[in-house]
């Protein structure tokens, strides 16, 4: 008899209270076990016995809790975690409170590291027996039950899932991809709350931008009230606070780029809200200003810069390693697996993306340093072989002039062997973060980890403002030569309050320790200082010898132009018309017989051949065609130019026109006496007129033959071709395509056939 699923199995039990026998669901409360379960508090951060033993006494109740759940059957572990409250009130308060990877490695006493590490194992494989449906062939519960029970029961929920991607995907990436994968497939409604969470996920970044006293485009809808004076920014706000907002965007960042690497199928759901145009513009507003914020402030304990700095540098990186996973399960990866019918949406969503995210150079910077885009569209070119170039090339150019003044060479991590000399500065930020990034495992650390001073590109400093930052430190330390401060202040990013403070507290890095201090600073003169600020009109043209090396000297006139180049001269050059005349004069050769070569007569033969068929040769090919050839001989008369024509010709010309001046006037004077005319009269004699007028024209016009005789009783072969040369040339006259529209009007229907 096969085994029955966990949500229709009964069981009978005696009743403890009456005695009888019942029948009860295998999942009923009443079979849940009366346990208590304690919630969870983080590690104490110094080793303070009490604090040390009340985290070891309450880990130790929490361990052992979550052993004896783990060795319950199937169906009592059910009925217990689907029942119990203080099951679930003791698992969220650890996944709310439990240290994460990216949190400053504590001094702790061993045993505390032991205990919190078989918690940790102990929590994971509560949530993952919790998440799988069938656990052997006779204990299993039906997939629609299980993900209705999950749902319901609110065993999982999306802050739940970003927790455990967060907490246990180092090390148990594969498990933890199937458990949520499971979860998902089991309940597609976690991906509507996915959708429905997210709004909330980018309200973070916009809280972020607002504390900070920046504003994200599309973060607000509500305009600023001219009372509301931003006065707080990164710079001037208290250090916890910004503390405070250091922790919850590298808590932030870390946690979203942990569960779009463990489920990269929430990445479409992800770019349903533009999420990679977000992220990339709060990248460019809120990093910069952090990084500045955290630089220039002033600190009493030097391991708050060192670790203030270390999760700015950590949030970048997983900000970018989202942005890459989003564009590579999005576009990349679907063109991989597509045919070629299928990629080019996905192409143009790549080429989308990228487009929108151009203006951002210090993300895009940051990004092609990590993931260069060419190879990226390289990939697309040898995908398609219709992909627009003009876009990618588009794109490519955006990137490369995101470079522009900045060293393109990954920063290298420099380790000193003192670093107890460096405890201040840009040195000890780096070996504290290197050092750092080692402790949190291989997968955070890579040969540019965006750590340090050097992730930050730092503009080099020059001219008044390099002087004033040197005479700021030579005020205060006059016995100072100027060589040295340069040197310092290149050592610390142009610090001058970190310089003075090394300099005073005897904390400078071993190298600067051991130059001269009366070392005076040697200038580099300017070979060109005045090319190089040189600004005008003639900047970068064609003939400017400063920007260019080569110039075309042919176009270069010294003095006053030649007379050749006046319009007289350029009217008395006749070598065109002599030119032409020679072409044209060849078409004036008529050439009777053509002269035989001695030999070349074989070709043809001597004699006459009578076997040549000559049947056609009589015929006139195309006389007895209905088209006659009125048409090609009836054209107008040639006219020659007034230009070209004589002295004789134009006064006989102008003798015509005379003439046809003279007999309009005398019509007009025939018709001046009378009142009144009859109709039929004037139009009898416009027609006379026209017809006269296309006469001297060289116009034939025959109306009778177009006429013709009496519908029915035929028409003469003279009538047909005047009609047919009718239909032909009417496009010469007004209202000429009539016919043509209306084959169009009707074709169209809207003339009934």
């Amino acid at each position: 008899m096969p085994a029955l699923p966990l949500d229709e199995l009964q069981l009978t039990e005696r009743d403890p209270k009456t005695g009888k026998m019942r029948t009860l669901p295998a999942l009923h409360p009443e079979i849940k076990a009366d346990r208590s379960f304690v919630l969870y508090r983080p590690p104490p951060l110094a080793r303070d016995p009490a604090l040390v033993e009340e985290f070891l006494e309450r880990a130790r109740f929490i361990a052992d809790d979550l052993n004896w759940l783990l060795a319950l059957p199937h169906d009592k572990f059910w009925c217990q975690v689907i029942f119990d409250e203080t099951l679930h009130k003791c698992l969220d308060s650890y996944l709310r409170f439990a240290p994460r990877k990216f949190d400053a490695v504590l001094d702790c006493h061993p045993e505390v590291s032991d205990m919190q590490r078989g918690l940790h194992r102990s929590v994971f494989l509560t949530f993952l027996r919790m998440s799988t449906h069938k656990e052997s062939k006779d204990h299993f519960i039906t997939p629609s039950v299980f993900g209705e029970i999950i749902y319901n029961n609110f065993l999982f929920d999306i802050p739940k899932i970003l927790d455990l991607c967060v907490l246990f995907g180092k090390g148990n990436g594969l498990l933890l991809q199937k458990m949520i994968g499971n979860i998902f497939t089991q309940q597609p409604s976690y991906f509507s709350d996915l959708d429905e969470t997210l709004p909330t996920v980018l309200q973070v970044f916009n809280n972020i931008l607002q504390q900070c006293g920046l504003q994200c485009e599309g973060a607000s809808a509500e305009p600023q009230k001219l009372e509301e004076k931003v006065n707080v920014t990164p710079g001037n706000m208290p250090l916890q606070e910004l503390k405070d907002i250091v922790l919850y965007l590298c808590d932030t960042c870390t946690t979203l780029w942990a569960f779009l690497d463990i489920f990269p199928l929430a990445c479409q759901t992800f770019q349903k809200h533009e999420f990679c145009y977000r992220l990339a513009s709060f990248y460019e507003l809120a990093i910069p200003e952090l990084e500045a914020a955290i630089k220039k402030r002033h600190y009493e304990d030097n391991s708050v810069f060192a670790d203030l700095w270390r999760r700015i540098s950590h949030s970048r990186k997983k900000m970018v390693e989202a942005f890459h996973i989003l564009i590579n399960q999005v576009c990349l990866q679907p063109i991989l697996e597509s045919s070629c019918e299928n990629i080019q949406p996905f192409i143009e969503e790549f080429l989308q993306i990228f487009t929108s995210v151009l203006q951002e150079r210090r993300f895009l910077r940051d990004y092609d340093k990590l993931f260069p885009v060419e190879d990226d569209v390289s990939l697309l070119q040898q995908a398609s072989s219709t992909l627009d170039e003009t876009r990618t090339a588009y794109i490519l150019q955006a990137v490369e002039s995101a470079w522009e003044g900045v060293d393109r060479k990954k920063a290298q991590v420099i380790k000193d062997p003192a670093p107890a000399a460096a405890s201040n500065g840009a040195s000890a930020m780096l070996e504290s973060t290197a050092g750092d990034m080692e402790e949190l495992g291989a997968g955070y650390v890579s040969e540019d980890e965006c750590a340090g001073a050097a992730a930050a590109p730092i503009a080099r400093v020059s001219g008044v403002e390099l002087d004033s930052l040197i005479s700021q430190v030579k005020d205060l330390l006059p016995d100072l030569g100027e060589g040295f401060i340069l040197a310092c202040l290149e050592e610390y990013s142009y610090n001058a309050e970190q310089v003075i403070n090394n300099i005073l507290e005897e904390k400078l890095v071993p190298y600067l320790d051991k130059l001269d201090r009366t070392m005076q600073r040697q200038l580099k003169p300017d070979p060109t200082p005045l090319v190089t600020s040189r600004y005008n009109v003639f900047q970068n043209d064609e003939f400017d010898v400063f920007s260019r090396d080569s110039v075309d000297v042919s176009r270069i006139q010294k003095g006053k132009r030649r007379e050749k180049d006046t319009t007289r001269s350029l009217l008395n050059d006749k070598r065109l018309v002599a030119e032409q005349k020679e072409r044209y004069s060849q078409y004036s050769l008529v050439v009777e017989e053509l002269p035989v070569q001695h030999g070349e007569a074989q070709l043809y033969g001597e004699d006459y051949e009578d076997e040549y068929d000559d049947t056609y040769d009589g015929n006139q090919v195309g006389a007895n065609d209905a088209d006659s050839d009125d048409e090609l001989i009836s054209r107008r008369p040639f006219t020659i130019p007034q230009v070209l024509r004589t002295k004789g010709q134009e006064e006989g010309q102008e003798e015509e026109e005379e003439d046809e001046e003279e007999e309009e006037e005398a019509e007009k004077e025939r018709t001046k006496d009378h009142f009144v005319q009859d109709p039929a009269v004037l139009r009898e004699r416009a027609e006379a007129r026209r017809l006269a007028f296309l006469a001297r024209k060289g116009y034939k016009h025959d109306s009778s033959a177009v006429v013709g005789n009496v519908k029915g009783h035929g028409q003469n072969r003279e009538t047909v071709q005047e009609r047919r040369k009718k239909e032909a040339n009417k496009s010469t006259r007004a209202n000429h395509n009539r016919r043509a529209m209306a084959d169009r009007k009707r074709s169209k229907g809207m003339i009934p056939s």
